[in-house]
């Protein structure tokens, strides 16, 4: 009789009430909320949305690209009919021509990079207000050391990408678009070279963080999961083997608290997800459109105009191409971290 009343009394003061931690994610910006579907519970619905809205929010964009695609194929025309007649001066055609094909190009070029430069900072700056929430999330299921790991992986390159972005890359896509109209006004070998390099040299750099950061967060990822999920086992079976008579019940009680965590980390995950790709999917399609058009213009160009014409529309489109990588890499980092955190506890 006395145990029981002992066991009573221990089990009375272990129910005292506890409020536990909420973890929601931060509040999508305003340019994302046009994109997000009301309910977020549901990622493939809610995908699905996004890229519907997405699609519908950039038709305006494909008529004013069409007609800028257009304009450079009235000027190829244009061109090919006057080399056809202008006998002597055909150096001085193509070099107008060239010019002309730069001057429509420039503006909406000029427009897109800027655009992909905010879309690059909007979405690092999301993610960083993102990060702590799933990594409070996921320590607080017990996944201690491999939350650590993701937050201090992707904090450290989102600062080193979204950092030479805007210092460097962004400011190297401008040298390639100068080199790219200067090696076809003045034709020059070294000109096309260092154009080549400079693509390459864009190219590489995003590359080459995208696979150190995969690379990084995949051996930390396995290592912090082992360490969290055997510090788990050990912390439950002590509970369970130092608390006498209640020390199951205890036990189980952790693990529904772990449960509970998970299901608010994993709410905030898939937010945070559909909020990045809200942000990045209306500028990624308006570039996007710019780029494949191009690309269809400097093929109907090469056909009806000049070959420097042609090959600086398309370097005008190379331009693009690298905006969408940049601006792909940044969100890439984000969604491979969150899903990372949204595994949990191995």
């Amino acid at each position: 009789m006395k145990r029981g009343v002992i066991v009573l009394a221990v089990i009375f003061l272990l129910a005292i009430p506890a409020h536990g931690m909420e973890f929601a994610a931060p509040e999508a910006p305003e340019e994302a909320l046009e994109y997000l579907p009301e309910d977020t519970e549901n990622f493939g619905k809610g995908l699905w949305h996004i890229i519907r809205s997405g699609i519908a929010a950039v038709k305006p964009e494909i008529a004013e690209a069409s007609g800028v695609c257009i304009c450079l194929i009235a000027a190829s025309l244009m061109t090919g009919v006057l080399i056809e007649i202008a006998g002597n001066v055909k150096p001085t055609v193509e070099l107008t021509a060239c010019t002309i094909t730069a001057i429509i190009l420039f503006q909406p070029m000029n427009s897109l990079i800027n655009l992909g430069a905010e879309t690059v900072r909007e979405v690092s700056q999301y993610g960083e207000l993102l990060l702590p929430v799933m990594t409070g999330a996921m320590a607080a299921q017990g996944g201690v050391a491999k939350s650590g790991a993701l937050y201090a992986a992707t904090a450290a390159f989102n600062a080193v990408l979204s950092g030479a972005i805007s210092s460097l890359l962004i400011p190297l896509v401008y040298i390639f678009l100068a080199l790219a109209i200067a090696g076809n006004l003045f034709p020059q070998t070294l000109l096309k070279e260092i154009l080549k390099f400079l693509k390459w040299l864009i190219t590489w750099l995003l590359k080459t963080i995208l696979y150190v950061f995969t690379g990084y967060i995949s051996i930390t990822g396995v290592v912090g999961g082992a360490t969290d999920a055997t510090v788990l086992k050990a912390t439950k079976l002590t509970i369970s083997g130092m608390v006498p008579l209640v020390g199951n019940i205890l036990s189980d009680a952790s693990e529904a608290v772990l449960v509970s965590a998970g299901l608010m980390k994993n709410a905030a995950g898939i937010y945070g997800l559909l909020t990045v790709t809200a942000i990045w999917i209306g500028p990624f399609l308006k570039i996007g459109i710019q780029y494949l058009i191009l690309k269809i213009a400097s093929g109907i160009c090469g056909i009806f105009g000049t070959k420097r014409m042609s090959e600086l529309i398309n370097d005008f489109s190379g331009a693009m191409g690298l905006m969408l990588a940049m601006t792909g890499a940044v969100s890439m980092i984000f969604v491979i971290s969150t899903i990372c955190f949204l595994k949990g506890v191995n």
